[in-house]
C-alpha cells in the first residue's frame, strides 16, 4: 500500500511539472513575414548579408558555425556575396594548421574552404567564459529548436523585466518566450547595435529578423533547390495526371463505340 501511495505521489508531482512547463511554453511566439516560407519562397539576399554581419558582429563571440564554410557564403541559393567579397570576409580570420616543415602548428588567414571560425578552442573553455553555460552552436539551430525560425525570432525579442514576485539568480535574465522563461544570455541586440553597410535602420526588430534568416539558411542550405524541385515535380503529376484522363477517356471511348 505503501509502494502505491510513492508511486500516486510521484506521478502527481511529475504532472505538476509538467503542467508548470507547459505553462511556459504555451505562450504565443510572434510573426513576421519570412520570404522563405511556401511553395515559392526564396530567403532576400540583403537579409542574409546583414543577417551574417550581425552574427559577425554580435553572436560569433560567443556561438560557433561548425557546418558552414566561408565558401557557401558566395555559393548559390545563400547569401550570394561574390567570391572576391567571400575570399576578404575569410582572410579577416586566423586558423590553426597542420603542422609545418618543422613539426609546428602554425596560424594563417582563413580559406574558402575552412570551416567559421570558432569563439572556443572547446567545451570546456566555452563554459569558463559563460557562467557555466554552453553557448549552442548555431549551424542547426534554426531546425533544432521546436518553433524554429518562430521561436529564435521572439527569443531575441521577449526580454523584460521580470513579473513581480519572480526573483532570478544572479546572471539569469527573465525572457517570456524562452522555455522556462529563464536565460543565461544577456540581451544580445539593442537598437543601432550595428551599422548596416547598406544603409538599412538596425532597428532590434530588423536584426532579429535578419539573424534569424541567416540562420534558416544556415540549417537549410539548399531550401531553395528544394522548393524548385518540388515545384517541378508537382507540375510533373499534373501534366500525367492530365494525360492519363484523356488517355483512358479515349480508351473508354474506343471500348463504349464497339459495344
Amino acid at each position: 500500500m505503501k509502494n502505491i501511495f510513492k508511486i500516486l505521489y510521484l506521478v502527481t508531482l511529475l504532472s505538476a511539472v509538467t503542467n508548470h512547463a507547459n505553462s511556459a511554453e504555451k505562450v504565443d511566439l510572434l510573426k513576421t513575414n519570412w520570404s522563405f516560407k511556401g511553395l515559392f519562397g526564396k530567403f532576400d539576399r540583403g537579409s542574409l548579408q546583414r543577417g551574417y554581419q550581425v552574427y559577425t558582429e554580435v553572436c560569433a563571440s560567443c556561438h560557433s558555425m561548425k557546418y558552414v564554410s566561408y565558401r557557401n557564403l558566395f555559393e548559390s541559393g545563400g547569401p550570394e556575396f561574390t567570391k572576391e567579397e567571400a575570399k576578404t570576409i575569410a582572410a579577416k580570420f586566423e586558423v590553426t594548421d597542420e603542422p609545418n616543415s618543422d613539426g609546428e602548428m602554425f596560424t594563417r588567414p582563413a580559406k574558402l574552404s575552412d570551416k567559421f571560425v570558432k569563439p572556443y578552442e572547446n567545451e570546456k573553455a566555452a563554459q569558463a567564459a559563460n557562467g557555466g553555460a554552453y553557448p549552442p552552436d548555431m549551424s542547426v539551430l534554426a531546425k533544432a529548436r521546436s518553433g524554429g525560425v518562430d521561436y529564435i525570432y521572439s527569443v531575441l525579442l521577449g526580454y523584460e523585466d521580470p513579473p513581480s514576485g519572480v526573483a532570478l539568480d544572479d546572471g539569469v535574465y527573465y525572457n517570456k518566450y524562452m522555455y522556462g522563461n529563464n536565460i543565461k544570455m544577456a540581451e544580445p541586440l539593442s537598437d543601432g547595435l550595428v551599422e548596416y553597410s547598406d544603409g538599412t535602420n538596425a532597428s532590434k526588430e530588423q536584426m532579429a529578423k535578419d539573424v534569424t534568416t541567416f540562420l534558416m539558411w544556415a540549417a537549410e542550405p539548399h531550401l531553395e533547390a528544394r522548393h524548385k524541385m518540388g515545384f517541378k515535380a508537382i507540375l510533373y503529376l499534373i501534366i500525367l495526371t492530365i494525360l492519363v484522363y484523356f488517355s483512358m477517356k479515349k480508351i473508354w471511348s474506343r471500348i463504349e463505340s464497339e459495344v
